[in-house]
């Protein structure tokens, strides 16, 4: 079973920058996909971006794109978010999840990961 533990939120102003980390420990990291999603305020959790196993294929949805990016070390068990330019409507609790397999569905990428959530790491940004 993996366990996930995420962190690097935080309070910060429109426009402003954070990067997210997740710890992953229970299974070879190396060896399956991961993913970032999200959870606005009184809206279902989304997700946001995903990256293969060896760090191929980096992907975030169009509402981040050219503003987050996704990226992985492999050998620290550790999944990134890097956050710039953010605004206020990426104010959400971000988790990360493990994926099912190795390599995250081009066509459904939502769709990849196991429902095994860490405790999540708030993202507050203020206009």
């Amino acid at each position: 079973q993996v366990q996930l533990v995420e962190s690097g939120g935080g309070l910060v102003q429109a426009g402003d920058s954070l990067r997210l980390s997740c710890a992953a420990s229970g299974r070879t990291f190396s060896s399956y996909a991961m993913g970032w999603f999200r959870q606005a305020p009184g809206k279902e959790r989304e997700f946001v971006a995903a990256i293969d196993s060896d760090g191929g294929g980096p992907r975030c949805v169009d509402s981040v794109k050219g503003r987050f990016t996704i990226s992985r070390d492999n050998a620290k068990n550790t999944l990134y978010l890097q956050m710039n330019s953010l605004k206020f409507e990426d104010t959400a609790v971000y988790y990360c999840a493990a994926g099912v397999g190795a390599y995250y569905s081009r066509n459904k990428p939502e769709r990849s990961f196991l429902e095994v959530w860490g405790q999540g790491t708030l993202v507050t940004v203020s206009t």
